[in-house]
């Protein structure tokens, strides 16, 4: 496996385990309601700015991926789309990476 495909995996796993840290830290303290999570996020212009930009973030790199599974038919690589919504960008793009990168055969 080349250095960059490991810097990408490794940078999905962190992307998946520093994130999660912070949600389950704030759904111990606060219950587990989705709902007031969204609007923790919203609490003032500066996190819904962030919200909205990863949003933008998130739905770009779905694009991506389906613009390219579609012509480079990398299955796989949709795996990624999930990781996105579920963990985060943080995850699902160095993981979309670490997948668009492997060795064809």
């Amino acid at each position: 496996m080349s250095l960059l495909r490991m810097i990408y995996l490794a940078l999905a796993i962190w992307g998946a385990i520093h994130p999660m840290y912070y949600f389950i830290t704030w759904f111990n303290e606060n219950g587990y309601d989705i709902m007031a999570m969204v609007d923790a996020w919203h609490v003032n212009a500066a996190s819904s700015g962030l919200v909205w930009d990863l949003t933008i973030a998130a739905v770009t790199l779905t694009v991506w991926i389906i613009a390219e599974v579609a012509v480079r038919r990398n299955w796989m690589a949709l795996i990624a789309i999930p990781a996105t919504f579920c963990i985060g960008v943080s995850c699902g793009l160095p993981l979309y990476l670490f997948l668009r990168t492997r060795p064809v055969a």
